[in-house]
């Protein structure tokens, strides 16, 4: 019977990436010379941004913005602080990638393949949705129909395909 899960993960290769390629683009902006600015890597998930202002905090914010969506991460997805914080002579602010279904975005989701009424079975198996019909046509209805969905506030992937 052929099956797939939707889970929602951040490709941590990717994201290391896209970090480099802002910081390239960083030395190179006119704007930001003889500033102290970095963009980094803290953690699995988190990319924190310092800079001399608030201002220029959130165009680092921008620049890490273009290069995630660049390399395939949906960067409209990462929780943003709100306000950045100043600390001695420097401001931060984290960008912050969600990981893995939260239980109700779950819920949401195999609420929605049923509301759907495709011919196809959704099971919460901890972090992701079992999702498993007749048909692989079914299948891919499912993530046509994901794809097209404005409730869903997560990145999905489609993964553990089998036939």
């Amino acid at each position: 019977m052929p099956s797939f899960d939707i889970v929602s993960e951040i490709d941590k290769d990717e994201l290391q990436n896209a970090v480099d390629n802002a910081n390239r683009e960083l030395a190179t902006r006119f704007d930001f010379r003889g500033i102290t600015a970095s963009i980094e890597l803290s953690g699995d998930d988190t990319i924190v941004l310092k800079c001399d202002s608030d201002f220029q905090v959130r165009q680092l914010e921008e620049i890490a913005a273009k290069n995630c969506n660049k390399r395939g991460i949906n960067s409209g997805f990462a929780e943003v602080d709100e306000t950045a914080v100043h600390s001695g002579k420097s401001f931060s602010l984290n960008m912050k990638f969600k990981q893995g279904l939260e239980q109700a975005t779950a819920k949401l989701i195999v609420k929605l393949i049923k509301e759907a009424d495709l011919k196809v079975k959704a099971n919460i198996q901890g972090e992701k949705v079992r999702v498993e019909g007749k048909k692989r046509d079914d299948l891919q209805g499912v993530m046509a129909l994901l794809r097209d969905e404005k409730k869903v506030e997560q990145d999905l992937q489609y993964t553990n395909r089998r036939d």
